[in-house]
């Protein structure tokens, strides 16, 4: 029986999208026809193998799902979105190490689905991040995780402070290293801010890069190489954002906090 289920689901589009269609209730094959772009001659065949599967029932032009239909529902939204992620991003997974994202998060990876991978060359790299920087300077806080300097790192967190939002920075031990030791005004300069808080992640951060907004996250991986990449996935929406700023959490409960230098 569970190859049976497992074939009526996966073998079809047309019955894996009516499966996730049902999940919140019953709709009218009218609604199904629009939502699958499909003909009624096309549908029907598909609807009555789920039907004799004991996946949905219908009453009329009345499509639900019965009580198992619901429980697979629940089971493989998760799942196709989980592969909807990963093969959105193939391109950018197969190249880039993710290994650094902690397990966690990459269970949860599928909340992150609605990405945009952006590939600036060398000239645009900055522009990017002054276009980033409308959607950061509309926020309440943004929070950075660091391993790098970026050529306008600085600026940014000018600006940011001038507009007086909360920002909370989380910088590699070894980027914290290199910037106390060369830059040691700037830093002290920094510290004065009451509304900037910076920390020193003792162990490794797998991660490039991310800056979370109100909104959303800007994410830099290192390639397979574990080299820098010029490659951004950014994402806006309130499960992405969610996603990122954990993952900003995850890195500033073992953070610690810099008063002076």
């Amino acid at each position: 029986m569970i190859k049976s289920l497992l074939d009526v689901i996966f073998a079809s589009e047309k019955r894996k999208n009516t499966l996730i269609l049902l999940q919140d209730g019953p709709k009218d094959i009218t609604f199904l026809l629009e939502q699958l772009k499909t003909t009624r001659t096309s549908l029907l065949p598909q609807l009555k193998i789920m039907e004799k599967h004991n996946i949905l029932s219908h009453s009329g032009s009345n499509y639900k799902l019965t009580r198992i239909g619901k429980l697979l529902a629940n089971e493989a939204k998760p799942f196709f979105e989980t592969l909807e992620t990963f093969d959105k991003g193939n391109s950018y997974l197969s190249t880039h190490n993710f290994d650094g994202i902690p397990q966690q998060f990459l269970k949860r990876i599928r909340e992150i689905k609605d990405f945009v991978l952006i590939e600036p060359d060398h000239v645009d790299s900055q522009k990017l991040n002054a276009e980033y920087l409308a959607e950061a300077l509309g926020s309440e806080a943004v929070y950075f995780v660091f391993t790098f300097m970026h050529p306008g790192t600085i600026p940014v967190l000018q600006q940011l402070l001038d507009s007086n939002i909360n920002i909370y920075v989380i910088d590699s031990k070894e980027l914290t290293f290199k910037l106390i030791n060369e830059m040691p005004d700037t830093c002290q300069y920094f510290l004065s801010f009451d509304n900037l808080r910076i920390y020193s992640y003792p162990k490794t951060i797998g991660i490039c890069s991310l800056t979370v907004t109100d909104n959303g996250f800007l994410l830099r991986l290192l390639s397979k190489n574990n080299e820098f990449s010029n490659k951004q996935i950014i994402c806006v929406s309130p499960e992405g954002r969610e996603w990122a700023k954990g993952l900003y959490d995850f890195y500033e409960k073992d953070a610690e906090l810099i008063t002076e230098i």
